[in-house]
């Protein structure tokens, strides 16, 4: 991994400013007087006009940079054979639109996800709010850190006089995150678990939230429920439905730089090992992986 590590400190900021560019395009698309078009997959979600544009973005300039390293996005992975990207060690993993069904429901919860994996490791993770104006990024060998100025800021366009040099002193001055300690609970009663939630969940979340004990809800969409949980506004993040590997590596890079993880129902930490579905087992976004949480399915 030594060459890859090398380099994540140089990546980053241009991961960044791809993320930004990314959600930027995704944002004119989202507030655009008339209707997206929408089409539906196979499995019946939907993918809209400004998947593919973030998608089409997002690969040209992944490969700009690291024109040896290849890339898996939700979008275009039908066109990369399994034979091809199983022995793949080191890649990026992409979601160009992570919650489409948010976007489409104008929740501003929609968010762009970037991932390095390594050895079946997220080694780099950037996870842009467009809406929110948040900008989540980490590698694992620097601090988690949020920088909430990202969606604000006006002019940033390649006449800049530095472009490399104004997102480097972006990063710098982005506030570190970190998980928050467990609540202090006796016989249910006390401080309440902060469960992050999206806005369409079942039976299996009802239930694991009745295991835990006093809890309250924090609804939110896409990756960004991860992220809460990394800078300490939820404790807990329960997926007991389908997500596939570029859901989830990007957030699981920064929740686990600021302490956190992210566990299989077995306890371990997810793996990013190639397969034909690409699919991800259920589990829990968490901040503190030592904890007893609920025991849950590995999938239905």
């Amino acid at each position: 991994m030594s060459d890859t590590t090398i380099k994540l400190d140089v990546w980053l900021p241009e991961v960044c400013h791809i993320a930004y560019e990314a959600g930027q395009l995704i944002s004119k698309y989202y507030h655009q007087l008339e209707d997206v078009d929408i089409e539906h997959k196979a499995d019946g979600s939907p993918v809209t006009e400004a998947d593919h544009a973030a998608d089409d973005f997002i690969c040209k300039a992944l490969s700009k940079l690291t024109p040896n390293i290849p890339l898996v996005t939700e979008e275009s992975v039908g066109k990369i054979p399994f034979e091809d990207r199983q022995a793949w060690s080191t890649y990026w993993l992409v979601d160009p639109l992570d919650g489409t069904k948010e976007f489409i429901a104008k929740t501003d919860e929609y968010s762009v996800n970037i991932a390095l994996i390594h050895d079946h490791k997220p080694v780099l993770g950037v996870v842009y709010g467009t809406e929110l104006g948040n900008l989540y990024f980490a590698y694992q060998s620097l601090d988690a850190a949020v920088n909430n100025r990202v969606g604000k800021i006006e002019g940033l366009v390649p006449s800049s006089i530095n472009l490399e040099l104004e997102w480097q002193l972006m990063l710098h001055d982005a506030k570190p995150i970190s998980v928050a300690k467990i609540p202090i609970q006796h016989n249910g009663e006390g401080e309440a678990f902060k469960v992050a939630v999206s806005r369409r969940h079942g039976g299996a979340l009802q239930r694991f939230m009745g295991q835990l004990g006093h809890s309250t809800t924090v609804k939110m969409g896409s990756a960004l429920k991860t992220c809460l949980v990394a800078e300490g506004q939820a404790d807990v993040y329960p997926r007991f439905g389908p997500t596939s590997l570029w859901d989830t590596a990007a957030a699981q890079c920064i929740l686990e730089v600021a302490g956190g993880g992210v566990l299989n129902a077995a306890g371990h930490p997810l793996e990013y090992i190639q397969t034909e579905s690409l699919l991800n087992p259920f589990f829990i976004a968490v901040s503190d992986t030592d904890y007893p949480w609920p025991k849950f399915p590995e999938i239905f």
